[in-house]
């Protein structure tokens, strides 16, 4: 059984559903699932969950993402990104890095963004790239996102190459877009690679050739424990007679890991409870659950793990 997840480093031209598949195949593992699709063009961190870790993608997919990306400023594409058609073109004014500076100001915080007919968001149950792919366009709602941080780091005449740091559910290809449109032109993304996925830092990501050359030098798996992928959140301990009552589905009283943790109570989509990673007696990992404002805690997301008497 291989539970834990893999920060691999998406090569150029593969789509996230083939890279899971190829690190699935490789380590022989029963269950796989990325978090966080890269479009082929992209490379770059991409988080793979294994066996029992599955459970926590919800948990990761939240996290803040770094993305390093180039945008090609003049020509606007199809897709938003190098793989489409040139839909049209503009001039590009003269840039001062001044100038560019406080545009990209103007983008940290939350905004409303439309997104891209060439995502996975699905419409009427179909995805939005089919219907793209179809010619078809339609009426998008716009999602509110959030950017951390947004820096140049180089400025060309018709190209900027920039960093952004952003919460879940935000579109780089139409950021870059919509950068473009505030510096008076248009624009699609020319490189992206994804730096890092919050919680994991980027040192510990793999290639598929360095997974490949550990597999058969015997070498140890790079993978992050399911528990270590979810340490950002406050942990619970329980008592043997606790944890098994949690692992049937009931709730049981922590009035203790609430007094410890009074400040992690809405954090999670409801005001009134947040969710906590809870550990056995001997300090196994259980599973996610939610701890409730009354100081009882109730079951998550459970993962298999048998207890000691």
């Amino acid at each position: 059984m291989i539970d834990g997840v893999l920060l691999l480093d998406k090569p150029l031209g593969l789509s996230s559903t083939a890279a899971g598949l190829r690190v699935r195949r490789l380590l022989g593992a029963a269950k796989a699932g990325h978090v966080g699709s890269l479009d082929p063009l992209a490379t770059g961190m991409l988080p793979i969950c294994l066996g029992e870790a599955t459970k926590l993608a919800g948990e990761i997919l939240d996290g803040d993402k770094v993305y390093r990306f180039r945008v090609r400023l003049g020509r606007r594409t199809s897709t938003g990104d190098v793989e489409g058609e040139v839909t049209e073109t503009a001039p590009v004014p003269m840039l001062e890095r001044t100038a560019v500076e406080a545009v990209l100001r103007g983008f940290i915080g939350e905004h409303m963004q439309v997104p891209p007919m060439y995502s996975a968001i699905k419409q009427a149950g179909q995805p939005l790239y089919k219907l793209a792919r179809a010619g078809v366009t339609v009426e998008r709602a716009p999602r509110r996102v959030r950017i951390e941080r947004l820096e140049m780091l180089a400025l060309e005449p018709e190209a900027l190459e920039l960093q952004v740091e952003c919460g879940k559910g935000t579109y780089v290809r139409v950021l870059a877009e919509d950068i473009a449109a505030a510096l008076g032109t248009v624009g699609h993304v020319e490189l992206l690679r994804r730096q890092s996925v919050q919680p994991f830092p980027a040192e510990r990501m793999v290639t598929l050739e360095a997974l490949q050359a550990a597999l058969e030098a015997g070498q140890p798996l790079p993978l992050i424990s399911p528990s270590e992928a979810v340490g950002h959140l406050p942990m619970v301990t329980l008592a043997a007679a606790e944890a098994r009552r949690l692992q049937q589905g009931q709730t049981v009283s922590a009035a203790a890991a609430t007094r410890a943790a009074p400040l992690a109570l809405g954090g999670s989509a409801s005001e009134s409870e947040a969710t906590v990673r809870v550990l056995g007696p001997q300090g196994q990992f259980l599973g996610l659950g939610r701890l409730l404002s009354d100081g009882r805690l109730a079951p998550k997301r459970l993962v298999a793990q048998p207890l000691s008497e």
